[in-house]
């Protein structure tokens, strides 16, 4: 772990993301992290080690959206945060297990999750080698 930069597995992400690999039905390329959250989290754990947590995120018009982000060494690390409007707010971050071992688990406990994430980890594998 740890043999990328974070800023450059933003970029690499910010490529790989598309409509095969969001969770969102009303994906565009003009909010390509929408819908990213769950796989980003994972490939970013891949790389980067730590924890994935979970908040709920609360959208200006009192919608809300299940959240996932990275905490690594202590420190928020959350590459889809730009998906949401700037004055949405996030509950407190907890892990989200549900009876699995990890939120990782519980995530891809989800075959279109999982089937989404290995779409992810495979362009980013190209983009930057596998982690180690």
């Amino acid at each position: 772990m740890g043999t990328i930069d974070v800023e450059a597995l933003a970029e690499a992400l910010q490529a790989s993301w598309s409509a095969e690999t969001s969770s969102a039905s009303g994906w565009t390329a003009t909010n390509p992290a929408k819908g990213q959250c769950a796989v980003t989290a994972c490939v970013a754990q891949d790389y980067l080690g730590g924890e994935i947590l979970n908040s709920i995120a609360v959208l200006p018009d009192g919608g809300t959206v299940s959240h996932y982000f990275n905490i690594v060494d202590g420190r928020i690390i959350d590459l889809t945060k730009q998906q949401f409007p700037g004055d949405t707010r996030l509950s407190d971050p907890a892990p989200k297990t549900r009876g699995f071992a990890s939120t990782r688990d519980y995530c891809l406990s989800y075959r279109s999750t999982e089937q989404r994430y290995t779409v992810l980890s495979r362009r980013i594998a190209r983009l930057v080698g596998s982690p180690t």
